[in-house]
């Protein structure tokens, strides 16, 4: 089974599929979202995925600006677009993945991502990124795709029936 998990933005998104049996980034990428939401709904990307998940914007009671709305639209539409193609698509809050690869809430983007690279990628070179000549198992991602990442793994190991 193939996971495709996205972390909107305002303007460009992070995405990655996965496999969840073994959690290996298969593709990946920050894409802007008028490219990102086209892909989809035309089914260019989801022709072997199986399983659509989008990071949700939470409430936390403080005020927010124009970005996050934006956002907030956008998360939409790629729902849309993942509706469309028949795909099903589930909304996820960055809370329970911060539980889940840190254990604490208050967990930030660089606590997840050392997580992630304790789990899948220990002992490898430049936090498991490695080398050109000798890539490792986050060879290539940036700042949103390891979010995407977090997010895509989180669904791989609590949903049932995914693996």
């Amino acid at each position: 089974m193939r996971i495709l998990a996205i972390d909107p933005g305002n303007t460009e998104s992070g995405w990655c599929i996965i496999d969840a049996a073994t959690c290996k980034p298969l593709e990946f990428d920050k894409t802007p979202n008028a490219d990102l939401g086209r892909w989809m709904r035309f089914g260019d990307m989801l022709d072997d995925v199986d399983m659509i998940t989008i990071e949700m914007v939470a409430a936390y009671g403080m005020a927010v600006g124009a970005d996050v709305f934006e956002t907030c639209v956008w998360i939409g539409r790629f729902v849309e677009s993942a509706y469309s193609f028949g795909n099903d698509c589930r909304l996820i809050k960055r809370q329970p993945v911060k539980l889940h690869h840190c254990h604490d809430s208050r967990a930030k983007d660089s606590n997840i991502r050392q997580a992630l690279v304790d789990r899948f990628a220990l002992g490898q070179s430049n936090h498991g990124k490695g080398t050109k000549t000798e890539p490792g198992w986050f060879h290539g991602f940036a700042k949103d795709v390891w979010q995407a990442y977090a997010l895509a793994v989180y669904v791989a190991d609590t949903t049932e029936g995914v693996q």
